[in-house]
């Protein structure tokens, strides 16, 4: 088995799979090629398999922000020498988030009735895998968008954006939080097109959507009494997505204390979150 690295398509060109992707965002397609050469009668051999036994290469993925997971590409090789697989892949933005995990592997293609009690005979059986990383990071908030004309809308027509939240804490936050973008406000429509590669004034507008949507996400979490440190909310859901940034922006105050901070003295709550999100500190 000889497996290339996995290569990412910018702009109809391929670069070495990066650790993390800085300037990602929800409407940013996940683009990637691998090729893999493969002995299938070595793989046979050493497997205790019958020179026939139909074999399948097989990629998958997943994407622990939004939770989500499905097969990317699969090849089934039947053939004996050296065969070669080409993985091409393009992801949805808007399927994605947290960390991208592309897993690799070479299975038994189909259920083997007289197989030797040593060698798989299941369909699935996996002969050989691989797994790679890709963390998806960047400057705009890490949910899904829509760019829409707030005209048509109850919304205030000047309005640059606003973030919608709906169902309970523990409601999938996939389907709970989505920022809508007035296409109108062409600073801030024009800043999420270039998210991937933004401008400096592309960079300060991200960085005021970011800093209010934290605020708006963290005032809905501590409207709810639930929302406490020890509470067990499930993966995935608005709950347990709310205390992953409560933790990030305050990491050493209790909830608690910072409750009792935004009931007393809202305006000195507005300026600690600020400092926590660091609004406007662009490279």
């Amino acid at each position: 088995m000889t497996a290339e690295p996995w290569r990412l398509v910018v702009e109809d060109a391929e670069v070495p799979l990066p650790e993390a992707l800085p300037d990602w965002d929800y409407q940013m397609d996940v683009h990637v090629r691998r090729t893999l050469r493969v002995d299938l009668d070595r793989v046979r051999h050493q497997t205790g398999l019958a020179a026939d036994a139909a074999l399948m290469m097989s990629a998958v993925w997943t994407a622990t922000g939004s939770n989500l997971s499905g097969p990317a590409q699969h090849v089934r090789l039947s053939k004996g020498g050296t065969s070669t697989v080409e993985f091409d892949v393009r992801l949805r933005g808007a399927d994605l988030g947290g960390l991208l995990l592309l897993d690799t592997a070479l299975v038994l293609a189909e259920r083997v009735k007289d197989a030797r009690p040593s060698s798989p005979r299941r369909a699935g059986s996996l002969l050989w895998s691989d797994r790679e990383t890709l963390r998806l990071q960047g400057d705009a908030p890490q949910f899904p968008m829509a760019v829409i004309d707030f005209a048509r809308t109850s919304f205030p027509e000047n309005a640059a954006w606003h973030l919608q939240i709906s169902g309970g804490l523990e409601s999938a936050t996939m389907g709970s939080l989505l920022l809508l973008v007035n296409e109108q406000n062409t600073v801030t429509s024009t800043a999420f097109q270039n998210a991937g590669k933004p401008r400096p004034l592309d960079r300060v507008v991200l960085s005021a959507v970011y800093a209010d949507a934290a605020r708006v996400m963290v005032e809905h979490a501590l409207a709810h009494e639930e929302f406490v440190e020890d509470a067990d909310f499930p993966d995935g859901s608005l709950g347990a997505t709310l205390l992953s940034l409560f933790d990030q922006l305050f990491p050493s105050q209790s909830i608690t204390d910072v409750r009792l901070r935004h009931r007393q003295s809202p305006a000195l709550f507005s300026s600690d979150l600020q400092a926590a999100v660091k609004i406007f500190e662009v490279s």
